[in-house]
């Protein structure tokens, strides 16, 4: 049986969710004003198990959030991780943040473009068709009045970083979906399920998240 622990630590939600088959099982996830996933995250991871009625001998893989997104927060997810798989002798599945975002939503059509706030005016975005193809890559870039000018159609805008759109782009064929802020593992199941019955792992010794950017260290 295909259990997977998957583990979401990319923004300031710390969402921990076990999934068998692609379907979640167990879920517990919180999102406060501070990233508190030092605190939090083991004992989430604790008690989806409890929860479950499973061991962690149970599991087949662990996978984890990639990002973009903050520094810490993917730091502290990947390690859990690495530590797990490394335990157990089991696989590593990396899953893109973005994509999790824009799955949060269903459209019938237009374009779904995930973003994560990347401090002042800067997001890390992609964009997703609706039945979610990625179209662009992703990338950190500056929100301004002349923003996804060549892309036509309606545009839904997602998460935390397009909270901060509204003020610039406010054409009625941006659609803002304020309910969704963050990226969930209720929404890696599926995903990590599919690349475990492919084998589309990652090394657990030098896997690194995907940052997108410099680390620059604060004063």
């Amino acid at each position: 049986m295909g259990f997977i622990l998957n583990i979401e630590t990319a923004t300031k939600n710390c969402s921990v969710s076990l999934s068998k088959n692609g379907d979640t099982v167990s879920l517990k996830e919180y999102a406060g004003q501070g990233y508190t996933h030092a605190e939090k995250l083991h004992v989430f991871i604790d008690e989806v198990f409890k929860e479950a009625g499973l061991a962690y001998s149970d599991l087949s893989a662990v996978a984890v959030s990639k990002g973009p997104g903050s520094y810490t927060g993917l730091r502290i997810g990947v390690s859990a991780a690495k530590g797990l798989c490394y335990a157990l002798n089991i696989p590593l599945i990396a899953i893109d943040t973005l994509e999790l975002l824009a799955r949060k939503i269903s459209v019938n059509d237009g374009v779904i473009i995930p973003m994560i706030d990347a401090r002042r005016m800067e997001v890390y975005s992609a964009i997703y068709t609706s039945d979610y193809r990625q179209l662009r890559a992703t990338q950190a870039e500056v929100i301004t009045e002349s923003s996804f000018t060549e892309t036509t159609g309606k545009i839904h805008l997602v998460g935390d970083g397009a909270l901060k759109c509204k003020e610039l782009l406010f054409d009625s064929r941006f659609i803002y979906h304020d309910d969704v802020i963050y990226p969930s593992t209720a929404q890696m199941a599926e995903l990590s399920y599919l690349k475990y019955k492919i084998s589309d792992t990652v090394d657990v010794a030098y896997f690194e998240p995907y940052y997108l950017k410099d680390f620059i260290a604060g004063k």
